[in-house]
């Protein structure tokens, strides 16, 4: 199935958000809960699939649908459709403060696999699978765990990601990096992990015990802050009850009788 040929802008700067104008009849696949304005026109309904198969059948669905659960993901996935006239938009925002970027497959061979958190939104007609790590290492040391997302079709694919997303090409050399830092890579990059130095390194560094490594030839999407990174750093300066600085967290209750 063709992907619908959907427009969009990303806006803002420390925040970001994208705009999708969808024409007539066209429609836009997202993640559950990323909706942040819809204009009168467009309707929406919570799919079991992505919708680039209506062959599937149910059986099929069902499939799919234990793999994005088993990911962590929503068992559905919302369609939002321009069922009115001229053109209508719709807007996304990840859940964690950072950047967006869209992608257009049919540049880049059709399709490209993502950490399970980056997918934001897409045009019907993409295929939004989950993918294993064919590595145990990677799997159980790469900071994504085993399961990872693979897109494949020919229209836009929106990612987001925590801080600036990053953009790497490489051509054979190899990427050494943080392993809640990758975002996305496309076909042709080789995903693995490496231990991050020598014994001391690696337990007194502040790096982990790991790193990912990213080696052949294409495009690598890197996030400067990991959603996991920014939940840390926010825990650690949570003020305990009746106190405040850098201390272990107390009654949260306090802290937002405070807001």
């Amino acid at each position: 199935m063709a992907s619908h040929e959907i427009d969009y802008e990303v806006l803002g700067e420390g925040v970001q958000y994208v705009d999708i104008v969808l024409d007539p009849g066209e429609t836009v696949i997202a993640e559950a809960g990323a909706m942040v304005y819809m204009e009168e026109g467009i309707s929406w309904e919570a799919k079991m699939g992505d919708g680039s198969n209506p062959d599937q059948g149910l059986m099929g669905k069902l499939f799919s649908a234990g793999k994005r659960v088993l990911s962590g993901e929503s068992l559905f996935l919302t369609h939002f459709t321009n069922t009115g006239s001229g053109r209508k938009t719709v807007a996304f925002a990840g859940n964690i403060p950072g950047s967006i970027v869209g992608i257009d497959l049919a540049k880049i061979g059709g399709a490209i696999t993502c950490q399970r958190d980056a997918f934001l939104c897409a045009a019907k007609g993409t295929s939004i699978s989950v993918t294993f790590t064919k590595k145990l290492g990677s799997g159980f040391f790469g900071g994504e765990g085993f399961i990872l997302q693979r897109a494949r079709g020919d229209g836009k694919f929106i990612v987001h990601a925590g801080g600036k997303i990053i953009k790497k090409q490489l051509n054979g050399e190899m990427l050494r990096v943080d392993t809640g830092s990758l975002v996305a890579f496309t076909d042709g990059i080789d995903y693995d992990i490496a231990p991050a130095g020598n014994i001391g390194s690696m337990l007194f560094g502040g790096e982990g015990l790991f790193v990912t490594t990213l080696k052949g030839r294409g495009t690598v999407l890197l996030q400067s802050t990991p959603a996991s990174r920014m939940a840390q750093s926010l825990l650690k300066n949570l003020p305990a009850s009746g106190g405040t600085g850098n201390k272990p967290i107390g009654n949260l209750s306090s802290i937002i009788n405070r807001m």
